[in-house]
């Protein structure tokens, strides 16, 4: 680990403990919107959104977002506790079906308000306020940062089994590893794939968001790229415990993450392309696609001069 990345650590941890709510709704001067990219989370979002609507209701943050795209009645119960809820088609639908997470995420920045944004899981089954919390803190109340990262332990369960600190297979076998070889600087990064984040939303619009799986590694790599590391930081979150993919499954999403590292690693003159569109894997009567080439949605700031 660089020295840079062991300096970083050490200034730019925090606890969410550091920042309750109360001291956010008193300390903040920027307005604040959190949103939830949610498909089939019927299960967990009512509980996630009644922790979340107190901080409303306090100060601490101003709107509070679903963007969906269910079939198993998330959204109404969204709507039936009050909060915004968008379909996620919906969002600019002259681009076509929304491609993923990341494309959801990027499609979601045109409806949110807030001068600081913060993206949250919306499958989390140990959710706390403080999942929110901890991430706007450094962002309200410390100075000189714009983009925050979560990070927490990951249970691995399996049927009436859990492991207590064993999941994040592809962060630990995919992520890691390709950060502490080629941006040494980001090799602290407790979980580069976590899905919390919050961040200013200048930043943001100055960001390409990739569409599928790579989405997260690929903010914090432009979000480090366009701001430099000292305006990165990260936030224990605890615990967080959501369901796991099947091993074969775990293909596809890794090479989704080495596709936005590799893409990187090109643009920055690293790598020469081009570079495989697509992922086979064995299949029943022989090998199939199971990732296709990615796709990025460009900066908004981009757009909006270009307009």
């Amino acid at each position: 680990m660089s020295s840079r990345a062991r300096s970083w650590y050490r200034r730019n941890t925090f606890g969410h403990g550091d920042f309750p709510a109360a001291r956010l709704a008193a300390e903040r001067e920027a307005s604040v919107s959190i949103c939830l990219p949610a498909r089939d989370e019927a299960r967990t979002i009512g509980a996630i959104l009644e922790s979340l609507l107190p901080l409303r209701e306090l100060g601490a943050v101003d709107q509070i977002v679903v963007v969906d795209h269910s079939t198993d009645g998330t959204a109404a119960i969204a709507r039936e506790l009050g909060v915004e809820v968008y379909d996620q088609e919906a969002l600019m639908p002259e681009l076509g079906p929304v491609l993923g997470k990341g494309d959801a995420m990027w499609r979601a920045l045109h409806v949110l308000t807030g001068e600081v944004v913060c993206f949250l899981d919306a499958d989390s089954e140990r959710f706390g306020t403080h999942f929110a919390c901890g991430l706007l803190g450094p962002l309200l109340c410390e100075t000189g940062l714009s983009f925050v990262k979560g990070f927490y332990k990951r249970p691995f369960r399996i049927g009436a089994t859990t492991l207590p600190d064993e999941g994040g297979r592809v962060t630990e076998l995919t992520a890691r590893p390709l950060l502490n070889l080629f941006y040494p600087d980001l090799a602290a990064v407790e979980q580069p794939l976590a899905g919390e984040i919050a961040a200013r939303r200048d930043l943001l619009e100055r960001l390409p968001f990739v569409t599928g799986y790579g989405v997260d590694i690929a903010l914090l790599l432009d979000a480090y790229t366009e701001v430099g590391i000292d305006a990165l930081a990260q936030v224990d979150l605890d615990v967080r415990q959501n369901a796991h993919q099947p091993l074969r499954d775990l293909g596809p999403m890794a090479h989704a993450v080495l596709q936005a590292v590799a893409t990187r690693l090109e643009r920055e003159g690293r790598l020469r392309g081009p570079l495989p569109a697509t992922f086979l894997a064995p299949g029943a009567s022989g090998p199939e696609v199971l990732d296709r080439e990615p796709v990025e949605r460009p900066p908004i700031a981009g757009l909006r001069a270009a307009a």
